[in-house]
Protein backbone atom coordinates (compact mmCIF):
# COMPACT_ATOMS: atom_id res chain seq x y z
CA UNK A 1 0.00 0.00 0.00
CA UNK A 2 1.17 3.81 -0.48
CA UNK A 3 3.33 4.70 2.48
CA UNK A 4 4.56 7.93 1.96
CA UNK A 5 4.29 10.96 -0.05
CA UNK A 6 6.99 9.64 -2.42
CA UNK A 7 4.90 7.04 -3.59
CA UNK A 8 1.56 9.55 -3.66
CA UNK A 9 3.78 10.93 -6.47
CA UNK A 10 4.82 8.08 -7.95
CA UNK A 11 1.31 7.14 -8.78
CA UNK A 12 0.76 10.54 -9.70
CA UNK A 13 3.23 10.86 -12.42
CA UNK A 14 2.48 6.87 -13.38
CA UNK A 15 -1.14 7.85 -13.53
CA UNK A 16 -0.33 11.15 -16.09
CA UNK A 17 1.88 8.75 -18.28
CA UNK A 18 -0.76 5.83 -18.73
CA UNK A 19 -3.30 8.77 -20.01
CA UNK A 20 -0.27 10.09 -21.96
CA UNK A 21 0.29 7.29 -23.86
CA UNK A 22 -3.54 5.85 -24.46
CA UNK A 23 -4.08 9.20 -25.66
CA UNK A 24 -1.24 9.29 -27.99
CA UNK A 25 -1.76 6.12 -29.05
CA UNK A 26 -4.86 6.09 -29.76
CA UNK A 27 -4.75 9.29 -31.88
CA UNK A 28 -1.35 8.64 -33.59
CA UNK A 29 -2.46 4.95 -34.21
CA UNK A 30 -6.23 4.01 -34.26
CA UNK A 31 -8.43 2.73 -31.13
CA UNK A 32 -6.46 -0.99 -31.60
CA UNK A 33 -3.02 1.24 -30.57
CA UNK A 34 -4.71 2.62 -27.60
CA UNK A 35 -6.29 -0.16 -26.21
CA UNK A 36 -2.73 -1.87 -26.68
CA UNK A 37 -2.03 0.50 -24.45
CA UNK A 38 -4.44 -0.37 -21.53
CA UNK A 39 -3.35 -3.95 -22.19
CA UNK A 40 0.32 -2.83 -21.69
CA UNK A 41 -0.41 -1.27 -18.99
CA UNK A 42 -2.45 -4.41 -17.31
CA UNK A 43 0.64 -6.23 -18.15
CA UNK A 44 3.03 -4.61 -16.54
CA UNK A 45 0.41 -4.19 -13.32
CA UNK A 46 0.64 -7.92 -13.40
CA UNK A 47 3.98 -8.40 -14.47
CA UNK A 48 5.22 -6.55 -10.92
CA UNK A 49 2.77 -7.76 -8.53
CA UNK A 50 3.41 -11.52 -9.65
CA UNK A 51 6.97 -10.87 -9.99
CA UNK A 52 6.93 -12.68 -13.38
CA UNK A 53 9.66 -13.08 -14.96
CA UNK A 54 11.43 -15.39 -17.37
CA UNK A 55 14.95 -14.88 -16.66
CA UNK A 56 15.41 -15.90 -12.47
CA UNK A 57 12.81 -18.62 -12.93
CA UNK A 58 14.91 -20.54 -15.66
CA UNK A 59 18.10 -19.36 -13.42
CA UNK A 60 15.87 -21.24 -10.00
CA UNK A 61 15.72 -24.54 -12.01
CA UNK A 62 19.03 -24.85 -13.76
CA UNK A 63 21.18 -24.17 -10.71
CA UNK A 64 18.50 -25.37 -7.55
CA UNK A 65 15.78 -27.38 -9.44
CA UNK A 66 13.14 -25.21 -8.36
CA UNK A 67 10.59 -25.32 -10.61
CA UNK A 68 7.59 -23.09 -9.59
CA UNK A 69 8.16 -20.69 -11.90
CA UNK A 70 8.79 -22.70 -14.98
CA UNK A 71 5.62 -24.49 -13.93
CA UNK A 72 3.73 -21.03 -13.68
CA UNK A 73 4.89 -20.12 -17.41
CA UNK A 74 3.61 -23.32 -18.68
CA UNK A 75 0.30 -23.09 -17.24
CA UNK A 76 -0.01 -19.48 -18.53
CA UNK A 77 0.82 -20.62 -21.94
CA UNK A 78 -1.80 -23.63 -22.15
CA UNK A 79 -4.48 -21.24 -21.25
CA UNK A 80 -3.72 -18.79 -23.74
CA UNK A 81 -3.73 -21.80 -26.22
CA UNK A 82 -6.99 -23.20 -25.60
CA UNK A 83 -8.34 -19.11 -26.81
CA UNK A 84 -5.48 -19.11 -29.18
CA UNK A 85 -5.69 -21.94 -31.29
CA UNK A 86 -9.51 -21.77 -32.01
CA UNK A 87 -8.91 -18.17 -32.80
CA UNK A 88 -6.22 -18.25 -35.57
CA UNK A 89 -8.02 -21.24 -37.47
CA UNK A 90 -11.94 -19.76 -37.08
CA UNK A 91 -11.64 -16.09 -35.71
CA UNK A 92 -11.97 -14.62 -39.57
CA UNK A 93 -14.96 -16.94 -39.76
CA UNK A 94 -16.95 -14.79 -36.93
CA UNK A 95 -14.78 -11.21 -37.61
CA UNK A 96 -11.47 -12.02 -35.51
CA UNK A 97 -9.02 -12.15 -37.86
CA UNK A 98 -6.26 -13.23 -35.96
CA UNK A 99 -2.69 -14.37 -37.54
CA UNK A 100 0.32 -16.23 -35.45
CA UNK A 101 4.22 -16.11 -35.45
CA UNK A 102 5.00 -18.87 -37.59
CA UNK A 103 8.95 -18.27 -38.72
CA UNK A 104 11.38 -20.41 -40.08
CA UNK A 105 13.63 -22.11 -37.40
CA UNK A 106 17.51 -22.84 -38.38
CA UNK A 107 20.72 -21.74 -37.16
CA UNK A 108 19.90 -17.81 -36.78
CA UNK A 109 17.42 -18.75 -34.53
CA UNK A 110 19.25 -20.94 -32.35
CA UNK A 111 22.36 -18.98 -32.52
CA UNK A 112 20.13 -15.74 -31.58
CA UNK A 113 18.20 -17.65 -28.34
CA UNK A 114 20.85 -19.29 -27.27
CA UNK A 115 22.68 -15.64 -27.27
CA UNK A 116 19.31 -14.23 -25.68
CA UNK A 117 19.63 -17.35 -22.69
CA UNK A 118 22.99 -16.01 -22.03
CA UNK A 119 22.21 -12.28 -21.85
CA UNK A 120 19.08 -12.59 -20.32
CA UNK A 121 21.11 -13.89 -17.31
CA UNK A 122 23.99 -11.26 -17.29
CA UNK A 123 21.47 -8.68 -17.82
CA UNK A 124 19.04 -10.06 -14.78
CA UNK A 125 16.25 -9.90 -16.55
CA UNK A 126 14.03 -10.50 -20.48
CA UNK A 127 12.43 -8.66 -22.74
CA UNK A 128 9.06 -8.12 -20.39
CA UNK A 129 11.34 -8.58 -17.30
CA UNK A 130 13.50 -5.55 -18.10
CA UNK A 131 10.41 -3.28 -18.43
CA UNK A 132 8.85 -4.06 -15.76
CA UNK A 133 11.58 -3.81 -13.49
CA UNK A 134 12.74 -0.69 -15.73
CA UNK A 135 9.41 0.76 -14.53
CA UNK A 136 9.51 -0.57 -10.50
CA UNK A 137 12.71 1.68 -9.98
CA UNK A 138 15.50 -0.21 -11.44
CA UNK A 139 18.22 2.44 -12.54
CA UNK A 140 20.58 -1.03 -13.61
CA UNK A 141 17.65 -1.97 -15.96
CA UNK A 142 17.54 1.54 -17.74
CA UNK A 143 21.79 0.60 -19.09
CA UNK A 144 20.10 -2.69 -19.82
CA UNK A 145 17.59 -1.17 -21.96
CA UNK A 146 19.88 1.12 -23.22
CA UNK A 147 22.33 -1.57 -24.55
CA UNK A 148 19.34 -3.75 -25.60
CA UNK A 149 17.81 -1.37 -27.84
CA UNK A 150 21.66 -0.97 -29.24
CA UNK A 151 21.77 -4.65 -29.68
CA UNK A 152 18.66 -4.84 -31.27
CA UNK A 153 19.30 -1.79 -33.96
CA UNK A 154 22.83 -2.85 -35.01
CA UNK A 155 21.80 -6.37 -35.69
CA UNK A 156 19.37 -5.03 -38.07
CA UNK A 157 22.19 -4.16 -40.14
CA UNK A 158 23.46 -7.94 -40.56
CA UNK A 159 20.53 -9.69 -41.01
CA UNK A 160 20.71 -10.38 -44.66
CA UNK A 161 23.86 -12.34 -43.37
CA UNK A 162 21.96 -14.45 -40.51
CA UNK A 163 18.88 -15.09 -42.78
CA UNK A 164 20.98 -16.37 -45.63
CA UNK A 165 22.08 -20.03 -43.17
CA UNK A 166 20.11 -23.02 -43.33
CA UNK A 167 16.92 -22.62 -42.03
CA UNK A 168 13.77 -25.00 -42.28
CA UNK A 169 10.97 -23.79 -43.37
CA UNK A 170 8.27 -22.39 -40.47
CA UNK A 171 5.91 -25.30 -39.32
CA UNK A 172 2.94 -24.61 -38.10
CA UNK A 173 0.93 -27.39 -35.13
CA UNK A 174 -2.80 -26.34 -35.98
CA UNK A 175 -2.33 -26.18 -39.56
CA UNK A 176 -0.62 -30.08 -39.62
CA UNK A 177 -2.72 -31.43 -36.64
CA UNK A 178 -5.82 -29.39 -36.50
CA UNK A 179 -6.69 -27.21 -33.30
CA UNK A 180 -7.40 -30.19 -31.13
CA UNK A 181 -4.15 -32.31 -31.82
CA UNK A 182 -2.56 -29.26 -31.84
CA UNK A 183 -3.62 -28.74 -28.30
CA UNK A 184 -2.99 -31.90 -27.00
CA UNK A 185 0.51 -32.37 -28.45
CA UNK A 186 1.56 -28.71 -26.90
CA UNK A 187 0.24 -28.94 -23.79
CA UNK A 188 1.72 -32.60 -23.27
CA UNK A 189 5.04 -31.54 -24.06
CA UNK A 190 4.42 -29.03 -21.60
CA UNK A 191 2.91 -31.52 -19.17
CA UNK A 192 5.65 -34.06 -19.36
CA UNK A 193 8.30 -30.77 -18.91
CA UNK A 194 6.16 -29.82 -15.65
CA UNK A 195 6.69 -33.26 -14.53
CA UNK A 196 10.31 -33.90 -14.57
CA UNK A 197 10.66 -30.35 -13.04
CA UNK A 198 8.12 -31.66 -10.09
CA UNK A 199 9.95 -35.09 -9.73
CA UNK A 200 13.40 -33.25 -10.03
CA UNK A 201 12.45 -30.83 -7.51
CA UNK A 202 11.23 -33.58 -4.47
CA UNK A 203 14.23 -35.33 -5.79
CA UNK A 204 16.67 -32.24 -4.44
CA UNK A 205 14.72 -30.63 -1.89
CA UNK A 206 12.70 -33.32 -0.70
CA UNK A 207 9.35 -31.22 -0.96
CA UNK A 208 7.87 -28.72 -3.87
CA UNK A 209 8.34 -24.67 -2.24
CA UNK A 210 5.22 -23.40 -0.43
CA UNK A 211 3.82 -21.42 -3.50
CA UNK A 212 3.78 -17.82 -2.17
CA UNK A 213 -0.10 -16.31 -1.92
CA UNK A 214 -1.40 -13.47 -2.87
CA UNK A 215 -1.38 -10.22 -0.64
CA UNK A 216 -3.55 -7.56 -2.18
CA UNK A 217 -4.85 -7.05 -5.72
CA UNK A 218 -3.50 -3.82 -5.53
CA UNK A 219 -0.92 -4.04 -3.17
CA UNK A 220 0.33 -7.43 -4.12
CA UNK A 221 2.23 -9.27 -3.76
CA UNK A 222 0.04 -12.04 -6.34
CA UNK A 223 0.23 -15.60 -6.49
CA UNK A 224 2.35 -17.50 -9.59
CA UNK A 225 -0.69 -18.46 -10.64
CA UNK A 226 -2.64 -14.83 -10.43
CA UNK A 227 0.22 -13.72 -12.09
CA UNK A 228 -0.21 -16.20 -14.81
CA UNK A 229 -3.51 -16.36 -15.74
CA UNK A 230 -3.85 -12.37 -15.92
CA UNK A 231 -0.52 -12.52 -18.28
CA UNK A 232 -2.93 -15.33 -20.51
CA UNK A 233 -5.49 -12.52 -20.56
CA UNK A 234 -3.35 -10.03 -21.59
CA UNK A 235 -1.47 -12.40 -24.39
CA UNK A 236 -5.57 -13.33 -25.31
CA UNK A 237 -6.24 -9.23 -25.63
CA UNK A 238 -3.83 -9.06 -27.31
CA UNK A 239 -4.70 -11.25 -30.00
CA UNK A 240 -7.84 -10.07 -30.30
CA UNK A 241 -7.41 -6.29 -30.29
CA UNK A 242 -3.99 -6.36 -32.33
CA UNK A 243 -4.75 -9.42 -34.67
CA UNK A 244 -1.18 -11.51 -33.80
CA UNK A 245 0.37 -12.19 -30.32
CA UNK A 246 1.97 -10.09 -27.73
CA UNK A 247 6.08 -8.68 -28.94
CA UNK A 248 8.70 -6.55 -27.34
CA UNK A 249 11.34 -6.31 -28.88
CA UNK A 250 10.74 -5.27 -32.14
CA UNK A 251 9.78 -1.73 -30.57
CA UNK A 252 13.39 -1.68 -29.51
CA UNK A 253 14.97 -1.93 -33.27
CA UNK A 254 12.64 0.70 -34.14
CA UNK A 255 13.22 3.01 -31.39
CA UNK A 256 17.29 2.84 -31.89
CA UNK A 257 16.53 2.96 -35.85
CA UNK A 258 14.55 6.40 -35.08
CA UNK A 259 17.24 7.48 -32.38
CA UNK A 260 20.36 6.99 -35.26
CA UNK A 261 18.57 8.33 -38.25
CA UNK A 262 18.54 11.34 -35.83
CA UNK A 263 21.91 11.28 -35.35
CA UNK A 264 22.18 11.24 -39.26
CA UNK A 265 22.77 7.15 -39.90
CA UNK A 266 21.50 6.14 -43.03
CA UNK A 267 19.54 3.19 -41.51
CA UNK A 268 17.57 3.45 -44.48
CA UNK A 269 19.64 1.98 -46.86
CA UNK A 270 19.35 -1.46 -44.76
CA UNK A 271 17.29 -3.86 -45.58
CA UNK A 272 15.66 -4.67 -42.98
CA UNK A 273 14.58 -0.63 -42.70
CA UNK A 274 14.03 -0.63 -46.50
CA UNK A 275 10.29 -1.41 -45.64
CA UNK A 276 9.42 0.58 -42.71
CA UNK A 277 10.85 3.44 -44.00
CA UNK A 278 7.82 5.58 -43.07
CA UNK A 279 7.68 4.42 -39.46
CA UNK A 280 11.72 5.09 -38.99
CA UNK A 281 10.99 9.01 -40.12
CA UNK A 282 7.51 10.16 -40.15
CA UNK A 283 5.22 7.78 -38.26
CA UNK A 284 5.41 8.60 -34.91
CA UNK A 285 6.52 5.96 -32.26
CA UNK A 286 2.97 6.42 -30.65
CA UNK A 287 1.63 4.71 -34.49
CA UNK A 288 3.46 1.65 -33.33
CA UNK A 289 1.28 -0.99 -31.36
CA UNK A 290 4.55 -2.35 -29.66
CA UNK A 291 6.51 0.32 -28.62
CA UNK A 292 2.60 2.07 -27.13
CA UNK A 293 2.34 -1.49 -25.08
CA UNK A 294 5.78 -1.65 -23.81
CA UNK A 295 5.11 1.93 -22.76
CA UNK A 296 2.31 1.21 -21.29
CA UNK A 297 4.05 -1.78 -19.13
CA UNK A 298 6.41 1.00 -17.83
CA UNK A 299 3.62 2.96 -16.76
CA UNK A 300 1.59 -0.38 -14.78
CA UNK A 301 4.29 -1.38 -13.27
CA UNK A 302 5.14 2.14 -11.79
CA UNK A 303 1.69 2.19 -10.48
CA UNK A 304 1.90 -1.30 -8.51
CA UNK A 305 5.48 -0.06 -7.39
CA UNK A 306 3.78 2.71 -5.52
CA UNK A 307 0.93 0.96 -4.65
CA UNK A 308 3.00 -1.76 -3.17
CA UNK A 309 5.08 1.22 -1.49
CA UNK A 310 8.01 0.11 -2.76
CA UNK A 311 8.83 2.59 -5.48
CA UNK A 312 12.86 3.78 -4.53
CA UNK A 313 15.32 3.65 -7.41
CA UNK A 314 18.91 3.02 -6.45
CA UNK A 315 20.55 6.50 -8.41
CA UNK A 316 23.98 4.35 -8.37
CA UNK A 317 25.36 1.31 -9.87
CA UNK A 318 28.55 -0.11 -9.60
CA UNK A 319 31.08 -0.73 -12.24
CA UNK A 320 30.31 -3.94 -12.24
CA UNK A 321 26.80 -4.32 -12.50
CA UNK A 322 27.04 -1.63 -15.41
CA UNK A 323 29.67 -3.91 -17.39
CA UNK A 324 26.88 -7.11 -16.94
CA UNK A 325 24.51 -4.72 -17.91
CA UNK A 326 25.58 -3.52 -20.87
CA UNK A 327 26.71 -6.88 -21.79
CA UNK A 328 23.48 -9.06 -21.02
CA UNK A 329 21.12 -5.67 -22.82
CA UNK A 330 23.36 -5.93 -26.27
CA UNK A 331 23.15 -9.97 -26.29
CA UNK A 332 19.52 -9.87 -25.69
CA UNK A 333 19.23 -7.16 -28.52
CA UNK A 334 21.22 -9.05 -30.72
CA UNK A 335 19.71 -12.64 -30.17
CA UNK A 336 16.00 -11.15 -30.47
CA UNK A 337 16.34 -9.74 -34.12
CA UNK A 338 17.89 -13.14 -34.79
CA UNK A 339 15.56 -15.59 -33.34
CA UNK A 340 12.29 -13.82 -34.10
CA UNK A 341 12.01 -11.99 -30.74
CA UNK A 342 12.61 -12.56 -27.30
CA UNK A 343 10.56 -14.74 -24.49
CA UNK A 344 7.61 -12.74 -25.38
CA UNK A 345 7.81 -12.72 -28.74
CA UNK A 346 9.25 -15.70 -29.96
CA UNK A 347 8.96 -18.50 -26.86
CA UNK A 348 5.44 -17.31 -25.69
CA UNK A 349 4.31 -15.86 -28.90
CA UNK A 350 6.00 -18.80 -31.31
CA UNK A 351 4.63 -21.74 -29.24
CA UNK A 352 1.27 -20.17 -28.41
CA UNK A 353 1.22 -19.90 -31.97
CA UNK A 354 1.70 -23.31 -32.42
CA UNK A 355 5.14 -22.91 -34.45
CA UNK A 356 8.04 -25.11 -34.04
CA UNK A 357 10.28 -22.13 -33.88
CA UNK A 358 8.99 -21.12 -30.78
CA UNK A 359 10.09 -24.44 -29.02
CA UNK A 360 13.50 -24.27 -30.87
CA UNK A 361 13.49 -21.05 -29.37
CA UNK A 362 12.71 -22.19 -25.30
CA UNK A 363 15.54 -24.95 -26.18
CA UNK A 364 18.58 -22.83 -26.95
CA UNK A 365 17.73 -20.00 -25.10
CA UNK A 366 17.51 -22.68 -22.06
CA UNK A 367 20.62 -23.74 -23.19
CA UNK A 368 21.97 -20.27 -23.23
CA UNK A 369 21.07 -19.57 -19.69
CA UNK A 370 22.53 -22.76 -18.73
CA UNK A 371 25.83 -21.55 -20.43
CA UNK A 372 25.63 -18.23 -18.08
CA UNK A 373 25.67 -19.72 -14.93
CA UNK A 374 29.48 -20.02 -14.47
CA UNK A 375 29.73 -16.51 -15.51
CA UNK A 376 27.50 -14.84 -13.64
CA UNK A 377 29.57 -16.54 -10.68
CA UNK A 378 32.99 -15.38 -12.30
CA UNK A 379 31.26 -11.64 -12.12
CA UNK A 380 29.86 -11.89 -9.01
CA UNK A 381 26.52 -11.97 -9.09
CA UNK A 382 25.56 -15.41 -7.57
CA UNK A 383 27.47 -17.27 -5.15
CA UNK A 384 29.95 -19.85 -5.43
CA UNK A 385 27.88 -22.43 -4.41
CA UNK A 386 23.67 -22.58 -4.97
CA UNK A 387 22.45 -22.17 -1.50
CA UNK A 388 21.41 -24.95 0.54
CA UNK A 389 17.61 -24.75 1.19
CA UNK A 390 17.01 -26.99 4.30
CA UNK A 391 13.10 -26.42 3.91
CA UNK A 392 10.63 -25.28 0.90
CA UNK A 393 11.12 -21.14 1.25
CA UNK A 394 9.09 -18.44 -0.87
CA UNK A 395 11.16 -17.25 -4.02
CA UNK A 396 10.68 -14.47 -6.71
CA UNK A 397 10.58 -15.57 -10.39
CA UNK A 398 12.18 -12.20 -11.26
CA UNK A 399 14.62 -9.94 -9.85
Amino acid sequence: MITSNTQVRVLAVSSAAMIIVTIAGWMAGGWRVGTGSLIGIVAGFALYHASFGFTAAWRHFLRERRGAGLRAQFLLIVVTIAFAFPLMQFGRDYGLPVGGFVFPFGVSVAIGAFMFGVGMQLGNGCGSGTLFTLGGGSSRMLVTLAAFIAGSLAATAHLPFWNSLPKEKGFSLPAHFGVVGAFILTAGALGLIALLSIWLEKRTHGALETPRKTGSFLAGPWSMVLGALMIAVVSIATLIVLGRPWGITSGFALWGAKIAHALGVDVLSWEYWQWQKAAVVERSVFADATSVMNFGIMAGAMAAAALAGKFAPKRSITAREAATAIAGGLLMGYGARLAFGCNIGAYLGGIISGSVHGWVWFAFALAGSFAALPLRRLAGMDPAKPPQVAAPVISTMQK
